[in-house]
């Protein structure tokens, strides 16, 4: 993944699923790690704080990615292109959390991106969410033949 700098494979730009989507600008086969989802590691408390300031301030789309049960990955301010990924009912790539080992000696878990399918160059990149069933359904607009019309 390292090989081909991230500017050469992969590409933010406007999206027919939602705002602005991430595009790849080679041919990725199946099983290919794609990208990491990076951003602030932060705790769950203020993970939910966050949520809340960006939706008084109307900051528009919060990007938030559970790492485990107390801390969330919050790429709003600070992140890469990663966030830009949409939600499919369709997906072509699915996120799993994989531990690195580091400098220290120590294991640190990393949200990666890899590939379920070919994607050929020019196509978005999707996943599902998986957002959990909370008080109302978020709409899905996708657009896939399979889509179920929520994201949760």
């Amino acid at each position: 993944m390292k090989a081909v700098p991230i500017e050469q494979r992969l590409t933010p730009k406007r999206s027919h699923i939602h705002g602005w989507g991430l595009f790849t600008k080679m041919d990725l086969p199946k099983d290919s790690m794609i990208v990491e989802y990076m951003g602030e590691v932060i705790r769950k408390s203020v993970a939910d704080a966050r949520e809340k300031a960006y939706e008084i301030s109307g900051e528009g789309s919060c990007y938030m990615f559970r790492l485990d049960l107390l801390r969330i990955v919050d790429a709003t301010k600070i992140g890469c292109m990663a966030r830009f990924m949409n939600h499919s009912c369709q997906a072509n790539a699915y996120a799993k959390i994989i531990s690195v080992d580091t400098d220290q000696g120590k294991q640190e878990p990393k949200i990666m991106v890899f590939s379920n399918t070919d994607i050929k160059a020019g196509e978005e990149i999707t996943y599902d969410y998986k957002f959990p069933v909370e008080d109302g359904s978020l709409k899905c607009s996708c657009g896939a033949p399979n889509c179920i019309g929520r994201m949760n």
